[in-house]
């Protein structure tokens, strides 16, 4: 796949602290966001931890065929997602240990959602409100289902979408890394398109910005650095109640598109990848 990656990240215009983290892995088309909580250090300590738990426990599995994996295998998944949620599980008993060892810790979580892109699939894993959307043919699916009260309420006919926009609990989680020794995490996989946009978002974004208005930017905006930012700038121009970050990844169409491959194959040719990414 040929990929066009960007990404970028504010404190925002009320917090003074920046408790989210993010990575960007070009060596395995991995994608990582985590929005902390917990207060003054605890939450960036937290999201710093799950982030590099979830990369370096890919990397290892790539080099290692052999390495635990983490919680049970789903069957219908792919070995990729099942790595994926293995690596989120992990960084949930971390934070969960550090907090429970160290009383100063007490409290101290993340959301995370990750991205993992191979052999054109997308495998996504998450926990919490940090949100992974799919940009496909100018329609904007919403890939992750919000572990919060108020999304809850909403799938269970308590509240209306309206109600939940307007709640003074949108930020209460019902799911969360290291609130507990175990976490359920969601896992999820499809197959990729060129033309295709992935967005990872912190709820810095979406609950300041809304999808209309995150479709029409990712659309209209190039390259994936320069959408990333015009979107944190959005954010933070409608008031940034929160930290903000925003990882952008494009399916660019190329010499390496599916029916390029085809051809290739149909000959005998060699498949090869492409990548080209941009950070911060």
């Amino acid at each position: 796949m040929l990929i066009d990656a960007g990404a970028h990240n504010d404190v925002g215009r009320v917090r003074q602290n920046n408790e989210d983290a993010y990575r960007l892995e070009p060596a395995l088309d991995l994608y990582v966001l985590c929005d902390g909580m917990g207060g003054e250090a605890h939450g960036e300590l937290a999201s710093t931890m799950a982030v590099e738990t979830v990369v370096t426990h890919c990397l290892e599995a790539q080099n290692n065929i052999a390495a635990p994996l983490f919680g049970e295998s789903r069957a219908g998944l792919s070995e990729t997602t099942n790595r994926l949620a293995s690596a989120v599980t992990l960084a949930n008993r971390k934070i969960f240990e550090a907090a429970s060892s160290n009383p100063g810790h007490a409290g101290m979580g993340t959301t995370i959602v990750a991205a993992w892109l191979k052999d054109g699939r997308l495998s996504v894993a998450h926990v919490g409100d940090s949100r992974a959307y799919l940009l496909r043919a100018g329609s904007l699916e919403q890939l992750t289902e919000d572990h919060s009260l108020v999304a809850e309420n909403v799938r269970r006919g308590i509240m209306t979408p309206q109600e939940a926009e307007n709640s003074s609990l949108q930020s209460v989680l019902i799911r969360s890394l290291g609130s507990s020794a175990d976490v359920q995490v969601d896992a999820s996989e499809c197959m990729l398109l060129e033309g295709d946009t992935l967005v990872l978002c912190s709820d810095g974004l979406t609950r300041m910005v809304t999808d209309p208005e995150i479709a029409s930017t990712i659309t209209t905006v190039e390259p994936a650095q320069a959408a990333a930012k015009k979107l944190v700038e959005l954010a933070n121009d409608y008031g940034g109640a929160d930290n903000v970050t925003v990882i952008v990844v494009r399916i660019l169409p190329g010499a390496d598109g599916l029916l390029a491959r085809l051809r290739r194959w149909s000959k005998g040719g060699e498949d090869h990848a492409v990548h080209k990414n941009s950070g911060d």
